[in-house]
């Protein structure tokens, strides 16, 4: 069960990010996690928010480029080598990783929430039910 992100391409110039904050604030929408990249010419903000939809249409109708794309939240307990055991079994099963980041932890369940963009979403989706690691929903993120 994959999430949605916004990616929004940014300008990378002084001010771009801040913009970008602002407006999604101004709009009401709650940033549940997020993750900037940026390349000598432009930025990517990823970002996991409360209300996907309404945040899509506020960024575009104040000119922001943005996209839609599935990744998957996974609750990996918050000890020493969660994150390595989740990760150790996606090597098993050949699942790649091409970029991830920190949501919010919970100190109320002892999770950390990790945001993930792999290659092969129902391989990933069966080694971690295989391992009785949880998936979080949209609707869980939105709540954190």
């Amino acid at each position: 069960m994959s999430v949605k992100q916004i990616s929004v391409f940014l300008e990378t110039r002084p001010g771009t990010l801040y913009n970008l904050t602002k407006i999604l604030a101004d709009g009401g929408i709650d940033l549940r996690a997020m993750s900037v990249a940026e390349t000598k010419d432009f930025g990517i903000a990823r970002m996991i928010v409360d209300d996907l939809y309404s945040a899509a249409t506020i960024l575009k109708d104040a000119g922001f480029v943005n996209s839609l794309t599935p990744v998957i939240a996974v609750a990996v307990d918050d000890v020493k080598g969660g994150l390595a055991r989740v990760l150790d079994e996606f090597q098993k099963a050949n699942v790649n990783v091409e970029y991830m980041y920190s949501a919010l932890a919970s100190k109320a369940t002892g999770q950390a929430y990790m945001i993930m963009r792999v290659t092969d979403t129902e391989a990933a989706e069966r080694t971690l039910a295989g391992m009785k690691v949880k998936l979080v929903t949209q609707e869980e993120l939105a709540a954190i």
